[in-house]
């Protein structure tokens, strides 16, 4: 478990750097993931929330109390979210939550339709 925690606070950082680098403050959020997105970023007037996810896999799953959390987030605050998934050698994607499906105890997307619909750091920054 250690392992994947460290995993995870690597790539949340690594977008912090990449999004510092584009001029935004960003904010990790701390206990973040259960309750709450991972960051935030803010920069004239635009503000984002993410739920980072790194996994090496052909599908991503977030249970369902977490990707209620997630949805929820959003409705209250207004802010965009995403579900950043970083895919190793391949790089990130930025995800909507309406692109998951309810799969039993989690919401789930195919990494195929992540490739699809979510966009690329480069596109979105």
């Amino acid at each position: 478990m250690l392992f994947k925690y460290g995993k995870g606070s690597r790539a949340e950082h690594e977008l912090i750097d990449m999004l510092e680098e584009k001029g935004y403050s960003v904010v990790r959020a701390a206990g973040s993931g259960k309750y709450t997105p991972d960051l935030l970023a803010f920069r004239a007037g635009r503000a984002y929330a993410f739920e980072c996810k790194a996994w090496n896999s052909p599908r991503l799953s977030i249970d369902k109390l977490q990707f209620g959390a997630l949805q929820k987030w959003q409705e209250n605050t207004g802010l965009t979210t995403y579900v950043a998934w970083k895919v190793p050698k391949d790089g990130w994607y930025f995800i909507f939550t309406q692109h998951f499906e309810e799969q039993g105890a989690s919401y789930t997307l195919k990494l195929e339709k992540a490739k699809l619909l979510g966009n690329r750091f480069e596109d979105l920054f």
